[in-house]
């Protein structure tokens, strides 16, 4: 591929202290196997300052300017002018380029011109409110006493935070259970509440950001009954039209501030392919590349030696164990002092565990950790070298979010994308500009999904009841038939006044606002009742199932028990050789077809027909991706051509996805299986929304030009192979990473009565990617049949049509008739297919 013929360029040393960095990694590897794809050197970019505004109360002036912060950049004075006019601002630019100080300015300056105005900060999560917290409290400004509110507070405080605090850093999860049920006791700060900041906006997507949305039209109602109109100061990454994306999630308009004129330092970013293992094959003797974790690994403790201080982001919780665990065994023979300075950072620990790792890596302590995404937002971290991304983090948006944490305060550094052994990160390495050259996507949410308008709209009547004038801000006409269907279960009862929760306990306790599906399982070491971490539930029987190998803190456990109702996972230590996967069988049902477009083949000219329009939706991790396949159907084709009623039919529409954990493998490290253990858990069912695609059995069949050529028993294979592709590229189209999808693939599906490849959401309701595939389905395919096709396997392999999550252990696949199948859909679907005329995925009026 053209990425490949770059490499005989790349010779000699680079500039800068990221190509010099780069250079110390790729040292005695040779160019003609080097893994390197591609190499772009961002340039410096120079900042532009401008005065103090004229409005700032000169104590805060002081103070930054004492701290270090002689004069602002002029993004910061913009977003911050903007906001202390009144005006709701969104101020999106990149990483390190002081969007704090945007919104400090306009807040302190209020709270220190007025003694009586309070302020309020939301983050999506608790390292990030914590960083931001520490960082007013270290200006130390008389009388505007900022404190947290969140899960980690002492009960004995939180009476003295509501009394006393007039800038309350929290998140929403708090802002739900512990602040809006009780706002009465609230009441003196809503009063006086002047702006509301919402920190790293560009993390509120899917389901989470519809839930959120709500959640701030519900803290706004609040505010109002309390006489209240705040200010709202929004700060984001890098996002597609940030005001529109702003504007959604909030239900006010939003300007945008996007022009960054911070200084940045020069990086370097290579794109990294690992290498073939060439003693190792894979499912069904597969060529395997080595691991993107292992290959961090490495080049985590080559930066180490270098002295270079590095983040690895990794994509699972376990990935970052291992990751950190494979660092400090390369680091133990050569320099012991350095092993002990690499760390594992993840979701799950405790609080103190948490906030312990992050004074290390602050302080510099810790020189190397490897984490999940729990620090692309967080611990402001300054002078890091390198930051290594193993694997496509799902959105381009957080790609240059984890790459915006190295070279901080200006200075040079390397950021290295390691890719997965899948088909979309094997894709971007080989194609850069699909992630150096394309703009950031838009967030995806959708504050009209029932699934959210539900619960929020019965959390909302219990704070107050609902009204007529109220309906606008929560959807219009889709809130007032989620109502309906409220009063008709007797949740609501309808008065002259409004509607009114008609229990005596709120339902705010029951509303999971992330999605993770209830109390989370907690993990406990059953011999000591050492509480080691949580599990989400919605994976409790992927991860903690009986006989699951857990990781905590490069310590391994055994789990002995899955008690799904006390919420308890117990766990022994054993280090034992060999770890598991779950495996699950997977079923799919059509609820109901919001949008179809036929296809017809050959003899007629293509056309659509629109029955039904597209409508939004809402996300969470995904059911594990299967197929089956109990026949073909119909019978062989040898016409001579394929005939007008052959074609394809792509559809968007409400699905249920069955999912069950049947059992685990046992592998050795070799990847060798050492047994296969049955599992008796409970299924588990997942209304949702699914972009799928059919196709007549005699396009499938037929050797004619246009058709597949596939004889019925390859049929399966083929479309489980095209399906598992297809997931893997959709992140390409839509705001989400393939762990937010599912699929199932079958070769006879009982309810379209034809071979048929689902995509669908993870999330209850749908989260908005089904839509977006559905309204791109020409260039998705597309780039999944290259993906398959350009693949140098001969069979099959994870780069290109193997699943890391496969409930069916990629069993059947079938490579060459992937892409079979999809150039026969591709030779029917018209490349300008017109998209719904209605807006989708979180395209909606507030």
């Amino acid at each position: 591929m053209g990425a490949r013929a770059e490499r005989t360029e790349r010779t000699g040393r680079r500039p800068g202290r990221g190509g010099g960095l780069l250079d110390r990694v790729v040292a005695g590897i040779p160019l003609e196997s080097s893994p390197l794809t591609h190499v772009a050197e961002l340039p410096e970019r120079v900042a532009a300052h401008t005065d103090w505004p004229a409005w700032a109360a000169p104590p805060l002036i002081e103070k930054l300017t004492d701290s270090g912060v002689p004069r602002p950049w002029a993004h910061q004075a913009e977003a911050a002018g903007l906001a202390w006019s009144g005006a709701h601002v969104v101020i999106a630019t990149g990483t390190a380029s002081g969007k704090s100080l945007a919104y400090q300015l306009p807040v302190l300056s209020r709270l220190l011109e007025d003694p009586k105005a309070t302020a309020l900060y939301l983050s999506p999560t608790k390292a990030l409110g914590a960083d931001q917290l520490r960082a007013v409290k270290e200006l130390d400004l008389p009388g505007v006493r900022p404190a947290a509110f969140d899960g980690d507070t002492p009960l004995v405080e939180r009476d003295w935070v509501r009394a006393h605090a007039r800038w309350i850093f929290t998140n929403p999860d708090m802002i739900h259970r512990g602040i809006l049920p009780g706002h009465q006791r609230w009441g003196a700060f809503f009063r006086r509440l002047s702006y509301v900041v919402i920190d790293e906006c560009h993390s509120y997507r899917g389901l989470f950001g519809s839930h959120v949305a709500l959640l701030l039209r519900r803290l706004r109602r609040i505010a109002a009954r309390y006489g209240a109109n705040p200010t709202f100061v929004l700060a984001s990454a890098t996002v597609a039209d940030p005001a529109a994306s702003a504007t959604r999630l909030t239900g006010l308009p939003c300007t945008g501030v996007t022009e960054d004129a911070s200084p940045a330092g020069p990086r370097t970013i290579a794109l990294w392919e690992p290498p073939l293992l060439d003693s190792l094959a894979g499912e069904n003797g597969a060529p395997v590349r080595r691991s993107a974790g292992a290959e961090s690994a490495r080049i985590m403790a080559d930066l180490v030696l270098a002295g270079a201080r590095t983040l690895a982001f990794v994509r699972s919780r376990r990935g970052a164990e291992l990751t950190a665990m494979a660092a400090r065994r390369h680091l133990a023979d050569v320099d012991p002092d350095s092993a002990a300075r690499v760390a594992a950072y993840r979701g799950g620990y405790l609080p103190e565990e948490r906030r312990a790792l992050e004074t290390a890596l602050s302080t510099g302590d810790l020189l190397a950790v490897a984490t999940t995404n729990a620090l692309e937002l967080g611990v402001d971290i300054t002078g890091l070298d390198a930051v290594l991304i193993a694997g496509y983090p799902g959105t381009l948006a957080s790609f240059w979010q984890q790459a915006g944490r190295a070279g901080r305060d200006g200075q040079g550094a390397l950021v290295v994308f390691v890719a997965n052994d899948d088909p979309l990160d094997t894709y971007l390495v080989h194609h850069p500009e699909a992630m150096l050259s394309r703009p950031v996507e838009a967030t995806v949410l959708d504050p009209a999904n029932p699934y959210v308008l539900a619960p929020q709209l019965a959390c909302a009547a219990a704070e107050q009841p609902l009204t007529e004038d109220c309906l606008p801000a929560f959807g219009g006409e889709a809130a007032r038939q989620v109502i309906d269907q409220l009063v008709a279960e007797g949740h609501l009862r309808r008065r002259p006044a409004g509607w009114y929760w008609s229990d005596v306990r709120p339902p705010h306790g029951g509303v999971d606002i992330r999605g993770s599906g209830g109390d989370k399982i907690s993990v406990v070491e059953a011999d000591s009742g050492r509480l080691l971490g949580t599990v989400d539930p919605d994976s409790a029987c992927a991860v903690v199932h009986p006989g699951a190998l857990y990781l905590h803190q490069g310590q391994s456990y055994v789990v002995d028990e899955l008690d799904l109702d006390n919420h308890l996972a117990l766990v022994h230590a054993e280090t034992p050789d060999w770890s598991t996967m779950a495996s699950t069988t997977v079923e799919i049902s059509v609820l109901r077809t919001l949008a179809e477009r036929r296809f017809p083949a050959a003899a007629s000219k293509p056309g659509t027909t629109e029955p039904a329009t597209a409508q939004p939706s809402a996300a969470q991790p995904d059911a594990a991706t299967s197929t089956t396949a109990p026949g073909a159907g119909g019978a062989a084709s040898g016409a001579a051509s394929v005939t007008a009623a052959a074609g394809v039919t792509v559809c968007l529409g409400e699905v249920e996805v069955t999912a069950q954990v049947v059992g685990y493998l046992r592998r050795r490290p070799s990847g060798e299986v050492i047994d296969r253990v049955p599992l008796d858990l409970p299924a588990q069912s997942l209304p949702t929304r699914a972009v799928w695609y059919t196709i007549s059995a005699e396009l499938l069949r037929s050797s004619a030009p246009g058709g597949a050529g596939l004889d019925p028993a390859r049929i399966p294979g083929a479309l489980h192979a095209a399906e598992h592709a297809a997931i893997g590229l959709l992140p390409l189209f839509a705001t989400c990473d393939r762990w937010d999808i599912g699929g199932v693939s079958t070769a006879l599906h009982a309810d379209t009565g034809e071979a048929t490849v689902f995509v669908h959401d993870g999330h209850p309701g749908g989260a908005g990617f089904a839509d977006r595939g559905y309204a791109a389905v020409v260039p998705w395919l597309a780039a999944t049949r290259e993906a398959i096709a350009a693949c140098e396997c001969p069979a099959g392999c994870p780069s290109c049509v193997q699943s890391p999550k496969c409930g069916n252990g990629n069993e059947p696949l079938d490579k060459a008739g992937a892409v079979a199948v999809l150039d026969a859909v591709l030779g029917v679907l018209p490349h300008d297919v017109p998209a719904p005329a209605t807006p989708i995925s979180g395209i909606v009026p507030s």
